[in-house]
């Protein structure tokens, strides 16, 4: 099966950055991280999620956090130069991003949102972020994914 690839592909490949599109069953009843973790017979430590925020300042930014995870939202307003902080209606993340529920990358969205990686990322060797589509992951290693997207490492969960 030939595997299509992603704006957020594309974007690595311009960064000239490695990385790997995996591939796994999608389940429409479940598009949890946990789900994607057991989908790819990965541990739930190494599969991030993108959730997106706006903040009572500065508008909407991202989080990406371990999928096991709930980001704190004092912790992510802080962090984020905010008082306050709250998750985007999921209606709105289609127009905000350009990407559906269950396949949110933090690459290749609508507008260049700042973008805060969870400190644990660090920890691992490599790590799996939606590829922009359900169905698609892309593994590359933490520090690689901060350098494409300018993130902000901090603790936001």
């Amino acid at each position: 099966m030939k595997i299509q690839k992603t704006n957020a592909a594309r974007i690595l490949d311009r960064l000239k950055i490695a990385y790997e599109l995996v591939p796994y069953e999608v389940d429409e009843s479940d598009l949890s991280a946990i789900h994607v973790a057991e989908q790819l017979g990965q541990s739930i430590e190494q599969v991030y999620k993108t959730i997106l925020l706006r903040g009572d300042k500065s508008g909407v930014f991202v989080c990406v956090i371990p999928g096991a995870a709930e980001v704190n939202l004092k912790l992510a307003a802080k962090v984020s130069g905010n008082k306050s902080a709250e998750t985007v209606a999921m209606k709105e993340l289609l127009p905000l991003t350009g990407y559906i529920r269950g396949g949110c990358s933090p690459l290749g969205m609508k507008k260049p949102y700042p973008i805060y990686l969870h400190k644990d990322a660090l920890e691992q060797p490599f790590i799996y972020i939606s590829a922009g589509q359900r169905g698609l992951q892309l593994k590359l290693s933490p520090q690689d994914l901060c350098q494409a997207v300018n993130a902000t490492v901090c603790e936001v969960v």
